[in-house]
């Protein structure tokens, strides 16, 4: 029993503090780590925390009963099971508990063997933990994701419990928190990971050019289509078409989506005959969508066609635990392509990190982890470089387009300076063919005659 329990975590609930130790004492020695609460309100403050993969909880106690508990962590942990303690004379509230979802009850006094075989069976039912061979599969579908937090844990188990139901979901959250790589982790973990991710920045495409990028479109469709041209949707077939900030998509060609998704086909625009399509839609905005509705700015029906699911990824405010690990991870990577022998924060430094409102959430900390490594001249990042680059960049940050765009433009602009126009020196430093260079040069218009001198 012991090995087959692994390191589970279990979460016990009871006011009677001899009947709580024993059974904490039986699922210790049976290898399960146990964690003990004498009421359902210090309970709740230990899920903050203690992320279970079972809740243990006695029927009557004082204050808050084991129903109320139940409730409670429904409403917030809804995949978490469930296990009631009872008394002869409350077995019917107890039959009606499993009726509202409570995985299963138990009648005191119960023996050893009996409470193993109930905690195992539910650990093991239970789809956001499996058993170890499920979990070890797919051990990898959220290593992008990094995070301690119980509400990242939480948003997890949520995300895994959905992925292989194919339905519609919406991820609601505010910008730089990371919405497309919790899409990719969903995608990974369902039956469409061997498919295509395609994602796409409704915010990015002009109006005009909507219906040509997500449909395609025919050689002749319009002035300038010279070709034919293969639109998101037929791209992702199979499966997983990511829009994010989909708010943004404009008014008029929100009903066509919403026929698409209907009928499971698209026409491109010239077409006389419609295309099949097999795709798994995942949306993101950052918009309340539900006020934008009145105000005829989103359609109700689109809406709730693209929220059969909605997750809320929580902002970095909310998971400070994070920040110390997200710190660390991109400190790594600045590491792993640059010279700089920087080890990490002072004391203090981390904790203006660890403090600060981060209105960017994490990609506005990514910024300041770049920034402050850029101007340090040590091993350690002092607090004060911290304060500057948080008084730098107080919110908005350009998009990761708008700065590599910005980022060549004057990278090739000071190769030209520093070779005086010359072409062929230039495009050898930057490792780059003749041809590869001179369409970098006309995709920032620049010309190598102005730089000769």
């Amino acid at each position: 029993m012991a090995t087959e329990a692994g390191a589970k975590r279990v979460l016990v609930v009871d006011d009677d503090p001899s009947l709580l130790k024993l059974i904490s004492m039986r699922l210790t020695g049976a290898g399960y780590q146990v964690e003990n609460a004498d009421s359902g309100k210090q309970a709740l403050g230990i899920l903050e925390t203690f992320n279970p993969h079972l809740l243990i909880s006695d029927l009557r106690m004082e204050g808050m009963d084991g129903m109320a508990l139940f409730a409670a962590t429904r409403e917030r942990y809804p995949g978490l099971p469930v296990i009631i303690l009872t008394a002869h004379g409350t077995i019917p509230d107890a039959i009606e508990a499993t009726k509202k979802g409570v995985f299963s009850y138990l009648t005191k006094p119960f023996d050893s063997q009996q409470l193993l075989t109930t905690v195992a069976d539910a650990i093991r039912l239970h789809p956001t933990t499996g058993n170890d061979k499920a979990d070890k599969k797919d051990s990898d579908w959220r290593e992008a994701i990094i995070s301690r937090s119980a509400k990242m844990e939480e948003l997890l188990q949520q995300a895994h419990q959905v992925a292989d139901s194919d339905v519609s979901i919406l991820i609601h959250s505010q910008s730089g928190t990371g919405k497309e790589l919790l899409a990719k982790a969903i995608h990974l973990v369902s039956d469409r990971k061997d498919g295509p991710f395609i994602a796409v920045n409704c915010a990015a495409i002009p109006e005009t050019l909507f219906e040509s990028e997500l449909f395609g479109h025919t050689k002749g469709a319009f002035t300038g289509a010279n070709r034919e041209h293969v639109g998101l949707f037929q791209a992702a077939n199979g499966g997983t078409l990511f829009l994010d900030e989909v708010g943004d998509m404009p008014v008029a060609f929100q009903v066509k989506l919403l026929r698409a998704l209907q009928e499971r086909e698209v026409r491109p625009v010239g077409a006389t005959q419609p295309i099949p399509i097999d795709v798994r839609i995942i949306s993101a905005t950052h918009r309340d969508l539900e006020k934008a509705i009145p105000e005829g700015e989103f359609r109700e029906d689109l809406y709730y066609r693209l929220n059969v699911v909605e997750l809320r990824l929580p902002p970095l405010s909310e998971r400070r635990e994070d920040i110390p690990l997200l710190v660390n991870h991109f400190l790594s990577q600045i590491q792993a392509r640059s010279r700089k022998q920087v080890t990490g924060y002072s004391d203090e430094g981390m904790e203006l990190l660890i403090a600060a409102p981060w209105p960017g959430n994490v990609r506005q900390l990514q910024n300041v982890v770049e920034q402050t490594v850029a101007l340090c001249n040590g091993p350690l990042i002092p607090a004060e470089l911290v304060q500057k680059a948080l008084r730098d960049k107080p919110s908005a940050l350009p998009s990761f387009a708008r700065a590599r765009d910005e980022f060549e433009r004057r990278y090739l602009a000071d190769l030209l300076k520093a070779t005086q126009g010359n072409v062929t020196q230039a495009a050898r430093i930057a490792g780059r063919n003749r041809t590869e260079f001179y369409k970098l040069l006309d995709k920032h218009h620049l010309t190598p005659d102005a730089f000769r001198e």
